[in-house]
């Protein structure tokens, strides 16, 4: 077994949630750079995920499938088995935020987030551990944040659903670890994303976070994914139940 993860995951599959653009997609190209074909997902931006996906440099799959829906959850399970035979690599990343004060959050809002961010990972991981317990083996790397750990004002509700996933994370290692696979979360910091785009145009914000932040900073996407590589390969074979925070210590620091 080697301890180089960029050694690792030839000849693996992947399947990376919510893979259109951010975070996902730059992990799915991460993936597939390193040899692992790669299963590309969202719910919308079909067009979009279709494109990624045929850039990609090994072989890959789109599949459109909202998982916040049980169903749909399982059919990208099924249709990634039917494509590539197996399943090494599962990458919980799909998410969404709304912000608003928490006394006027829309209660349509609170039920999507949780659905979104929460209950899509159990309606992916669960038919996914089905698969790698009979393999007795398997990655899960779910996308938390530094919001598991930290609050914020207007973003409550998301703060709840990242804590959530956090337990969740360690709950699918207690019970899954016993068959050779491990499930850890990864926690970014503050990001330059398309989820974030609103925020690193407001420069009160990004004042604040440079001056709250031991790293000055926002993160770049191209800084995280090293993460993700090693949740996802063979040289984190001994880590589990762990969320490694890539956050440039805001969580380390008052």
């Amino acid at each position: 077994m080697s301890n180089d993860p960029t050694q690792e995951l030839a000849g693996k599959v992947a399947i990376v949630t919510g893979s259109s653009s951010g975070i996902g997609e730059e992990t799915a190209r991460r993936l597939s750079a390193l040899g692992a074909s790669v299963v590309v997902n969202s719910s919308s931006s079909v067009e979009a995920g279709t494109a990624i996906a045929n850039s990609l440099p090994g072989e890959s799959l789109y599949v459109q499938a909202d998982i916040s829906d049980q169903e749909q959850g399982k059919a990208l399970i099924d249709a990634t088995i039917e494509r590539f035979g197996k399943l090494d690599i599962l990458v919980n990343n799909a998410g969404m935020q709304f912000r608003s004060p928490l006394e006027e959050f829309p209660h349509d809002k609170w039920t999507e987030l949780l659905a979104t961010n929460l209950n899509s990972v159990f309606n992916v991981s669960k038919p996914v551990a089905g698969y790698m317990i009979k393999r007795k083996s398997g990655k899960m790397v779910n996308i938390c944040s530094v919001q598991s750990e930290l609050g914020r004002p207007g973003i409550a509700p998301y703060a709840a659903s990242k804590g959530a996933l956090k337990m969740l994370t360690k709950g699918m290692c207690t019970d899954w670890g016993q068959y050779g696979i491990q499930v850890n979360g990864l926690g970014p910091g503050y990001f330059k994303t398309e989820l974030t785009d609103a925020l690193v145009k407001d420069a009160e914000f990004t004042a604040w976070l440079e001056n709250r932040s031991p790293g000055r900073r926002w993160g770049d996407v191209e800084e995280l994914v090293g993460a993700a590589i090693f949740l996802s390969s063979n040289a984190s074979s001994f880590v589990n139940g762990h969320i490694l925070y890539v956050d440039g210590g805001i969580t380390s620091s008052l």
